[in-house]
């Protein structure tokens, strides 16, 4: 649903047009009323002749209530630019006219306001001062009509202007992750607390929990009406009043959001493309107090201009905000750059970067995901969404990697892999960004927890060192020369036995068990130690590391100085 919002100098006639046009009365507080005038921000919906609904947000026009003007209009589709034909433009006209263009606005409708107090030369003078006033900004092609809410004077011009208006705006992307700032919050009686705003990102359903920021205070939504109506599911780009349990309408406040928490980045830092007033009157450093406006908060920030000292008048440059507080924020979201101390729009944007990562010497902001995942190497995709707004689907692993650092580490892993031997590389050794880069790679084979390159061949079959061992079964040739790790994976793999630094293949231990388990057979009563030498034709250093090796695995059982057959004797 469209979304509008009403915009110019005060006493223009704003808040008559909104309730001539919506039947509500946006001025909701006594003192808007006896003052005559538009203090915080109003609320209508109303559905035109051709069944199209859409939202005003009635904004205040005076300078002392820009504030809550800018809390206003930050997600909103086009705005009714009001004019009064009696006074023509205004400085405050002026001001709202850059704040909406800084906002990011391109479509509008000028009304031109108490024609029934002007003559036809006096009325055609106004719209030529709107006319001039408006070329080179987005209100230059912008339908001005001429209207008397009060005598219902081109009031069905009007109506079909904002038909038109709303038919020419595109249809919101019902994607991303919802997000709701908060611009009012009451406790309705026996309603518990409710909060307004306008939705952006994805929808919002009854039920369903959401944390409130900033703080980490969690809510669940009771339910949930979009014009008068209740629904149980809104779409973004609605006005939504969201019928909260779990939290007290006086610690929710405008400039709050409403989020889940899991699926947003929340920073402090931001990197910002900010365009500067034409008509400011000096350039913009990091000197200053200032506030920034985003969504419906108003925060105080630190400046800091990248790549220069200052930005000019006119001109368009990146900066560093640093706020006061972390907010959920993404790439894309507008903002508006006070200056507090002189109290002037200094002028708005863009955010670029919502963690910047190179140091404010260094940054180079823009809003292409390349650059983000670039100057990370690695991202795992889920944060990257979180950064940047937008699902990419993962290049390696659970990661967005940039090809430059994907290309170096799988270099440097096939490298690691060539030169760790016959035996290959062991994974178990591997962090995850490798483990991930490995499963990608071609021309390698992985077997028992080793990688190697190539399809895979055992480089322990026919080894020339066991073949010595089973050659001389019982005075097996030292391991002297052998590469350590092939004789940790002979031995895991039972080739080779090892008991009391002595190896022998495990053909020898085999004959070993069957010649000393035939004379136990035949001598149940035991034998000796000498006996197995003699038997095995050995020596006692051989013999006796093999009688241990028996005995710790039952097959021998020692009873003083003589072997008799375990428990696990094979059958002779």
């Amino acid at each position: 649903m469209t979304v509008i919002a009403t915009a110019g100098h005060v006493d223009h006639g704003k808040s008559t047009l909104v309730k001539v046009l919506t039947g509500t009365d946006p001025d909701r507080w006594a003192e808007e009323k006896s003052r005559g005038l538009t203090i915080d921000l109003g609320f209508a919906n109303a559905t035109l002749p051709s069944g199209a609904e859409f939202s005003f947000i009635d904004v205040p026009g005076h300078i002392r209530f820009l504030r809550n003007m800018l809390s206003g209009v930050g997600a909103v589709d086009g705005c009714l630019f009001v004019v009064a034909a009696t006074e023509g433009w205004k400085p405050q006209s002026e001001e709202h006219l850059r704040i909406l263009s800084l906002l990011g606005l391109q479509r509008g409708i000028v009304a031109l306001t108490k024609v029934d107090q002007v003559d036809d030369d006096l009325f055609e003078l106004a719209k030529m001062d709107v006319e001039e006033h408006v070329t080179g900004t987005f209100l230059e092609s912008a339908p001005i009509v001429g209207v008397s809410a009060l005598e219902n004077l081109g009031m069905d011009d009007l109506r079909s202007a904002i038909d038109n208006l709303i038919s020419d705006i595109p249809a919101r992307d019902h994607g991303g992750n919802f997000r709701l700032w908060v611009d009012r919050s009451f406790a309705p009686a026996g309603a518990g607390t409710v909060v307004t705003g306008t939705l952006t990102g994805g929808a919002l359903s009854e039920g369903e929990e959401v944390s409130i920021v900033p703080g980490s205070t969690k809510a669940r939504i009771r339910s949930l009406q979009s014009h008068h109506r209740s629904v149980a599911t809104v779409e973004p780009g609605n006005r939504v009043a969201v019928n909260l349990t779990g939290v007290n309408h006086t610690d929710i406040k405008r400039g709050h959001v409403l989020i889940d928490a899991n699926r947003w980045h929340h920073s402090a830092m931001v990197d910002a493309e900010l365009a500067v007033l034409e008509s400011l009157g000096h350039p913009v450093t990091r000197r200053g107090a200032y506030s920034a406006y985003i969504g419906s908060c108003e925060l105080a920030v630190k400046v800091r201009v990248l790549t220069q000292d200052s930005i000019q008048p006119g001109a368009t440059g990146s900066i560093r905000l640093y706020l006061d507080r972390n907010i959920p924020v993404i790439p894309g979201d507008r903002f508006i750059l006070r200056e507090s101390g002189r109290d002037e729009t200094v002028g708005g944007g863009l955010l670029l970067d919502v963690s910047p990562v190179l140091t404010a010497a260094t940054a180079t902001p823009d809003l292409s995901i390349e650059r983000v995942v670039a100057e990370r190497g690695w991202v795992e995709a889920e944060e990257l969404e979180r950064l940047t707004g937008q699902r990419i689907e993962p290049t390696v692993g659970k990661w967005v990697a940039d090809p430059e650092a994907l290309e170096q580490r799988a270099q440097a892993l096939l490298e690691s892999i060539s030169t760790a031997g016959p035996l290959g590389l062991d994974i178990a050794g591997l962090d995850d960004y490798d483990r991930a880069v490995l499963e990608s790679l071609d021309d390698v084979s992985v077997d028992a927890g080793k990688v190697t390159i190539g399809e895979p061949v055992d480089p322990l079959a026919d080894h020339p060192w066991v073949q010595a061992l089973t050659a001389e079964p019982f005075t097996p040739p030292s391991p002297e020369g052998i590469d350590r790790a092939e004789i940790r994976e002979l031995i895991r793999r039972g080739t080779v036995v090892e008991q009391e630094g002595v190896y022998f293949s495990r053909d020898a231990i085999d004959l070993a068990v069957g010649k000393l388990g035939a004379i136990l057979a035949a001598q149940p009563s035991g034998i000796t130690v000498a006996e197995a030498r003699d038997a095995l034709g050995t020596t006692r250093k051989y013999v006796l590391p093999i009688l241990a090796y028996m005995d710790g695995n039952g097959i021998t059982r020692r009873r003083e100085d003589l072997r008799i057959a375990g428990p696990r004797m094979p059958a002779q």
